[in-house]
């Protein structure tokens, strides 16, 4: 059977820099998108880009009343900046019955009280970004590229060491020497999936990684070492 995506109705409170990237990005995608900033002169620079602009202090109870927040799917407070302006919209969206709210913060101690006082989901986007970058690049002739599962695991594209060429799966035995789960192998000509233990490493092959982060990141210095 055939599944039709659905578009979300999304609000997201402050036009900031990841606000604005959230909102077109999200819009992009195909949804409804309003996004409410005390700041005129914020709105009025996004006015031709947003479809749905409102101008308000969303700190104010009747301005979040106006808005239907029930009628939203997902409420994004991206104003990390102000802490105290975040507590309080949390807590009246909270309030107002809002579906699934979440809450851009910078420190952990932030994210406890928010999740207290009604957060679902917390983000730290300068935090993530600098763990993807770290990760990337620490080895970063090795990974070509990298895709976060989730908090814990990750997908990474990693070449494969000349030292590894014309050796097979089994000989290097990689699962347990450098704990990685290689899920398929890549290469100009086609792409093995799941590839067998006598599968043989050619020239130029690129392994795809499944695994967590933290034993992927071990697991290139240990393949950095080996080679040095």
């Amino acid at each position: 059977m055939k599944q039709h995506w659905k578009s979300k109705s999304i609000l997201v409170i402050g036009l900031g820099k990841f606000g604005r990237y959230l909102a077109l990005k999200m819009q992009e995608l195909g949804n409804e998108v309003m996004v409410v900033d005390k700041g005129e002169e914020e709105a009025q620079k996004m006015s031709d880009l947003i479809d749905d602009i409102f101008i308000g202090d969303c700190t104010n109870e009747s301005v979040l009343k106006s808005l239907g927040i029930m009628d939203f799917d997902m409420c994004f407070v991206t104003i990390g900046e102000n802490f105290e302006a975040s507590i309080t919209i949390t807590m009246l969206l909270k309030k107002l019955d809002a579906k699934y709210i979440v809450v851009k913060t910078g420190s952990d101690l932030q994210s406890e009280l928010l999740r207290k006082i009604g957060a679902d989901e917390i983000i730290y986007p300068e935090r993530e970004l600098a763990e993807k970058l770290a990760l990337k690049y620490h080895a970063n002739y090795m990974f070509k590229s990298y895709l976060e599962l989730s908090d814990e695991y990750s997908i990474v594209e990693m070449e494969v060491p000349k030292q590894w060429w014309e050796k097979s799966l089994i000989e290097l035995d990689i699962r347990k020497t450098f704990n990685l789960n290689i899920v398929a192998i890549k290469n100009e000509e086609n792409i093995t999936v799941v590839p067998e233990a006598d599968y043989r490493f050619k020239a130029n092959d690129i392994m795809v990684v499944v695994g967590k982060q933290s034993a992927i990141g071990h697991s290139a210095k240990d393949i950095l070492d080996q080679i040095k």
